[in-house]
């Protein structure tokens, strides 16, 4: 008996040590310091004022597919994004885990609304962020269609590609920063940085 309560004594000590995912992976906040919850709108604005407006998408050099921008004047929102996890049975967005982020839109395109980290461009040798991903699904056939969000300040945060859904591919990881082009600001992996914010559309 007194072997199985010194086991026991154990054990609890060894769960205790061991971090939550609360703990370990703390919920992102928005602009109210509210949590973000999978199945809201946000809008993703940028953290620094002055530098331009909230996300949307548009055409490049061709019509399709679209890519994923950021509007030049900050009293444009722009368009909200709803984020999906992974894990289907996670009720809050969390740091350093991977997403779906999908625009609240339709596009002529009649493709899905859902960001994906494009093929290496040939001219610009630059990967762009772009529509036309695939929700849920996590695994090697999605493994583009998935970011994370990162802290980067007191309540700023930054976009990344580093997706975990797949445990023997390869990947590239990046910051998702912005490149000026021909009039746009488009997003892709590496650029300057992008700090951005969360609100929640009413």
């Amino acid at each position: 008996m007194k072997h199985l309560i010194i086991l026991f004594s154990l054990l609890s000590t060894l769960l205790l040590l061991i971090p939550s995912e609360a703990a370990s992976n703390p919920a992102v906040i928005d602009v109210d310091g509210s949590k973000l919850h999978p199945g809201m709108y946000y809008y993703i604005l940028p953290a620094i004022h002055g530098r331009g407006g909230g996300l949307t998408f548009g055409s490049r050099n061709t019509t399709c597919p679209l890519y994923v921008r950021e509007e030049f004047y900050e009293v444009n929102n722009a368009i909200p994004v709803t984020f999906t996890p992974a894990d289907p049975n996670v009720q809050i967005v969390r740091l350093s885990t991977d997403v779906n982020v999908q625009f609240l839109a339709l596009n002529y395109c009649l493709q899905s609304s859902v960001w994906k980290l494009g093929d290496v461009d040939g001219v610009s040798g630059r990967r762009y962020v772009i529509t036309g991903g695939m929700e849920g699904s996590p695994g090697v056939d999605t493994v583009s269609n998935w970011f994370k969000i990162e802290k980067y300040g007191e309540r700023e945060y930054k976009l990344v590609f580093c997706p975990s859904v797949c445990e023997f591919c390869k990947v590239v990881c990046g910051d998702v920063g912005v490149f000026v082009e021909d009039g746009q600001k488009l997003l892709g992996v590496g650029g300057t940085l992008f700090p951005v914010v969360f609100k929640r559309r009413k």
